[in-house]
Parts: structure tokens; C-alpha cells; sequence
């Protein structure tokens, strides 16, 4: 994986950030909405700061791509 990379098409500032979250990490209010989730995803901005939380990785994907985003993993 050394092949060089001028940059996504859409630039960094239509780049968002997925990640997995444990659902017993998060606040009370909003993991008494979870269902019985263990693992929920986080779509961020390039800021940091959280869009959306979604039940799984494809939907979040799917989310970013619909609102014109290019996704990336965070691990």
C-alpha cells in the first residue's frame, strides 16, 4: 500500500468519520433508546463533532453517501 494519494474527489470538507460505539458508553437517556443494541455507529464531521448515530456500519455509510459524503472508517 505505497502507491501515492492526491485526495478524495469531494475534498475534506465532505469527508465523515464512521465509528463503532459501545452502547454502555454512551448517556443514559440515549442508551435507553438502543433496544437491546450492544454496538451502535457514530457518523462525524472532519471537526469532530457527531452527525448521527445509526443501528450499523452499512447504514451509516449509506447515510453519509445519501447526503452527498464520502464515509471513512475510524478504528
Amino acid at each position: 500500500m505505497n502507491t501515492p494519494f492526491n485526495g478524495l474527489p469531494q475534498g475534506a470538507d465532505r469527508i465523515v468519520y464512521v465509528r463503532e460505539v459501545a452502547v454502555e458508553d454512551l448517556p443514559d437517556d440515549v442508551r435507553a433508546q438502543m433496544d437491546g443494541l450492544d454496538v451502535i455507529w457514530s457518523v462525524h464531521g472532519a471537526d469532530g463533532r457527531q452527525l448521527a448515530l445509526v443501528a450499523d456500519r452499512k447504514l451509516a455509510f449509506h447515510l453519509a453517501r445519501e447526503h452527498d459524503f464520502t464515509p471513512v472508517s475510524v478504528h
